[in-house]
């Protein structure tokens, strides 16, 4: 049976204080799934975090990193760096860093190896853009991004992976993904797994959907038989809003 799991990505958000008040809602709140819940604070509140959560169990994990494991990247931080405070998964390919650094996935695919190589289990993301959508692109852009990042792992690493599709042109954008247009590209992304490594392989990896995911359409999303759970945004930044999103399973 897969793992069902919600991730709160917080991107650029909470200071130090407002990272603990968030950590220390979270931990009040009462969970009625059994979902696995993770959350992903800025590099400086991580060790904070990290310790804050010692004893519960949601898991504080990173929002990128780098491809080398040491060297002259200033302002980067690896693998090993992320080990040494506890930190044992890191989400890799968010469309923001596709977008806003350039990240390809030639950089995406030395950055799995990495983590994988450190022991680390990755959250890789990946999805469309609106023109892709619009021009009936969607999956084939998916399936290169998966095959150009993914697929020179053997079976036994999707163990420690979990994807994260993202349908960018549903982000901030005015469009809106229905949970139908979900389940198909979730199911698209599946098979295009099973065609590489089979089908134990493609039904044992959890999919989550980052596609702008609220209280209000969670558990419609969450029905779905090839969605496992979601990457949030802005809706993690509460802690009502979240674990009604995470008791939505």
């Amino acid at each position: 049976m897969r793992t069902k799991i919600v991730a709160g990505n917080w991107k650029m958000n909470m200071n130090f204080s407002e990272t603990k008040d968030l950590i220390n809602a979270l931990s009040a709140q009462s969970q009625t799934s059994d979902a696995k819940v993770m959350i992903a604070p800025t590099y400086t509140n991580l060790p904070s975090a990290v310790e804050a959560l010692e004893n519960s169990s949601i898991e504080v994990i990173a929002q990128n990193m780098h491809f080398a494991e040491n060297g002259a990247y200033t302002g980067e931080i690896s693998a090993s760096m992320l080990k040494s405070i506890d930190i044992s998964t890191v989400i890799l390919g968010h469309s923001e860093r596709r977008a806003y650094f350039n990240e390809t996935d030639a950089d995406l695919a030395k950055k799995v190896s990495q983590a994988l190589a450190n022991e680390m289990a990755v959250v890789f993301c990946f999805g469309e853009e609106l023109e892709d959508r619009k021009s009936s692109q969607e999956e084939a852009v998916v399936k290169s991004q998966l095959k150009n990042a993914l697929f020179h792992l053997e079976a036994d690493d999707f163990k420690h992976i979990v994807l994260a599709y993202e349908p960018v042109w549903a982000i901030g954008t005015g469009e809106t993904a229905s949970p139908e247009q979900a389940q198909d590209m979730h199911a698209f992304i599946r098979k295009t797994i099973a065609s590489k490594y089979g089908d134990e392989v493609a039904d044992s990896v959890s999919i989550l959907y980052g596609g702008s995911v609220k209280p209000g359409n969670a558990q419609e999303i969450f029905s779905k038989p090839d969605v496992d759970g979601g990457l949030i945004g802005g809706a993690s930044l509460k802690a009502d809003d979240f674990f009604t999103i995470v008791n939505a399973i």
